[in-house]
């Protein structure tokens, strides 16, 4: 149950925010509906190929799939003058997916005894794959690089579920509201992991 139900969130929530991205570009039909589709599968189809999942799983999953095209069809029925209202959304639901999908990838790593390492990885490719494949689509400098921390807080939750310190649906729960809390915050505050060391030249105050 806490498999799907984490499969649902973050699948609706990347569609949601890889639709809005499109508009945001000014993207056409077609590009919104790929934009959504890759932004919400992007990160589990790259799971998938990392930890030995058959890929032809990501086809049977005809339920996300209806329900990923009813939300991306939503943002693009939404009228012009909402689209600027609801741009700071964007945040908000791609820190939903990744945090749903940072755990459900440790989840499922640990569920076939994947190493701690590995657990990790698979947290964060999942969580933040989707986002990743989103921006380069939309020509944007990917945000798993750069922006206000985005893929530690995936690692985070991968740590976590890796060390046994995650158990049941309530403490997933938490773990997914704390994420999302952390990467909202950390887009508010402009938090950033550091970009270069800071050197700088010593002035020669000799004579």
């Amino acid at each position: 149950m806490t498999w799907d139900i984490l499969n649902i969130i973050g699948t609706l929530a990347f569609a949601i925010s890889g639709a809005l991205i499109a508009r945001e570009e000014d993207y056409d039909i077609l590009g919104i509906y790929v934009l959504g589709f890759t932004t919400a599968f992007g990160g589990g189809l790259v799971r998938n190929l990392l930890i030995g999942i058959p890929i032809e799983n990501t086809w049977m999953q005809g339920n996300l799939f209806q329900l990923a095209f009813f939300a991306i069809t939503l943002v693009f029925l939404l009228p012009n003058k909402w689209l600027d209202q609801i741009k700071n959304w964007i945040v908000f639901f791609d820190a939903i997916g990744l945090a749903a999908f940072a755990i459900q990838g440790a989840n499922y790593a640990v569920s076939v005894s994947a190493p701690f390492i590995a657990v990790i990885i698979a947290s964060t490719i999942t969580g933040a794959g989707g986002g990743m494949i989103r921006d380069v689509f939309a020509g944007r400098k990917p945000m798993i690089f750069h922006s206000e921390i985005y893929a530690l807080w995936a690692a985070l939750a991968g740590f976590a579920i890796g060390l046994g310190l995650v158990r049941g649906p309530y403490m997933t729960a938490i773990l997914l509201i704390l994420i999302v809390f952390l990467r909202i915050i950390s887009v508010r505050f402009n938090w950033n992991l550091p970009h270069h060391i800071p050197y700088e030249n010593k002035r020669n105050l000799g004579g």
